[in-house]
């Protein structure tokens, strides 16, 4: 019998270069090409980029709209994952019995809400529209990053625990759906900067290799 390999050095690599990535735009963002183009005259980085992709997809608050809802399919899921975990945690009465994947699981849940409070208050730059009465974090994009964690690890679970392989394909291919279109609806919708949208994605891909590097199939 093979004996379970214990971490993927692989997916840990990817998971660094996406993470490098992530840095590198958050450093360009703070310190190429900052001029004052969002409202109010808000600083916005790699501006001429950033105005010129605004510019040729506009506005479409219908897509806003739609991607909220997808981004709250996205928390029930999360949710579901959750319930599983806490279901098993009552019926084997220990936190410690909990499937390993789903204790992992939760880890990455909660490193990706640290990840969105900490840049709500540290703000790399505000949304290119007013939605509400005042200025807005939007770097990263929160949604990009909720959809990629939450459903990219979601396929990873129905590749583990679903057993028909078709009803598995057919999971996966949902999730991939939704997550292609809420990051394309994110950044047609107009209310996030397209490198807004770029690092949420490039934050969420690091995450998910990262938890197939440390828990594997």
């Amino acid at each position: 019998m093979k004996k379970k390999q214990a971490i993927s050095v692989n997916d840990l690599l990817l998971g660094c270069i996406f993470l490098l990535l992530f840095g590198i735009l958050l450093f360009a963002v703070k310190c190429i090409d900052v001029r004052p183009i969002g409202p109010y005259g808000s600083l916005v980085g790699l501006a001429t980029v950033n105005s010129a992709a605004n510019a040729f997809f506009g506005t479409h608050l219908f897509w806003y709209h739609i991607t909220f809802f997808l981004g709250a399919l996205a928390i029930l899921v999360a949710a579901g994952f959750a319930l599983l975990g806490g279901m098993q945690m009552v019926r084997r009465r220990s936190l410690l019995k909990v499937d390993r994947d789903i204790l992992i699981l939760g880890v990455f849940y909660l490193i990706a809400i640290a990840t969105y409070f900490f840049f709500e208050k540290v703000v790399i730059n505000y949304r290119p529209i007013i939605l509400e009465i005042e200025l807005e974090p939007s770097f990263p994009s929160s949604h990009a990053m909720v959809i990629m964690v939450v459903l990219g690890l979601a396929m990873e679970q129905f590749s583990r625990k679903v057993p028909s392989p078709k009803t598995r394909r057919i999971l996966c291919i949902a999730c991939a759906a939704i997550i292609v279109v809420t990051i394309v609806g994110r950044l047609i919708s107009g209310v996030h900067w397209l490198t807004d949208i770029a690092a949420g994605t490039l934050y969420g891909a690091a995450l998910i290799f990262f938890y197939r590097g440390v828990c594997p199939r």
